[in-house]
């Protein structure tokens, strides 16, 4: 096991002695899992298809009880609901047909601040324009998003992620087949300045971008999660076993 010489109190995502399994699936997939991901981490999860990742995802946003062993999001066992982590699904799996636009999609990530009877504040307004201006889809906004292409709806997702003003992003997947132009925005978007704050956790196929975009690649591989690659910068906080 690897430590780093200082880990904050309260990291984004600390996992100890977990194990995990989709719903209905009797043994687990993934077992005796410990790892943290500092502060500000750009962190890739790899694997084949099949070995974990998405449910790795869905257990750290609160959608699967892990099966032993303990998953905290800041300091709080993972739940449902946390308005700091956004879980970001592969888009194939939503109904884009259901009658909204962009826009109020978009706001849909301020709901976890509101109950369903509070009125949307100035402050809500704001921050959807922002979303959607770093987005590139300003001239969308009104359109349904089941008009809109592959690549755009996965903007949309992202662009939600970013209204609801979360600390950190659980991506699965979401390059798979976007077009160059969403693809460049999406990088732009997770990679730069203006998002460093974030902490981002996304599941991905190719190791070459991970390798290239990265601070800290995990390799899934025979039921373990194994550290590929830690980069230097200013993040120090990872333990793995």
């Amino acid at each position: 096991m690897i430590f780093s010489r200082f880990v904050p109190a309260f990291v984004p995502l600390e996992a100890t002695s977990l194990a995990i399994a989709p719903e209905g699936v009797p043994a687990p997939i993934l077992e005796n899992i410990t790892f943290s991901v500092p502060e500000r981490c750009r962190t890739a999860l790899v694997g084949a298809n099949g070995t974990g990742k998405s449910t790795l995802l869905r257990t750290a946003a609160g959608l699967l009880p892990p099966r032993q062993g303990t998953i905290k999001i800041f300091g709080e066992p993972a739940h449902c609901g946390n308005s700091a982590v956004c879980f970001l699904a592969q888009r194939s799996g939503i109904d884009w047909n259901f009658p909204v636009t962009v826009k109020e999609t978009v706001l849909g990530g301020r709901m976890v601040h509101r109950n369903i009877f509070s009125r949307l504040a100035c402050e809500d307004l704001e921050k959807a324009e922002l979303a959607l201006t770093t987005l590139r889809l300003n001239e969308l906004a009104k359109r349904n998003v089941g008009e809109l292409s592959g690549g755009q709806q996965q903007r949309v997702l992202l662009a939600r992620a970013l209204c609801q003003n979360a600390k950190m992003l659980l991506l699965d997947e979401p390059y798979v087949g976007l077009d160059t132009k969403s693809r460049d925005i999406m990088d732009e978007t997770l990679f730069g300045q203006n998002t460093r704050d974030l902490t981002v956790i996304m599941a991905t196929h190719n190791l070459d971008d991970a390798l290239a975009h990265f601070d800290m690649i995990l390799e899934i591989s025979d039921r373990k999660l194994v550290a590929r690659r830690i980069c230097h910068h200013e993040h120090e906080a990872a333990a793995f076993s």
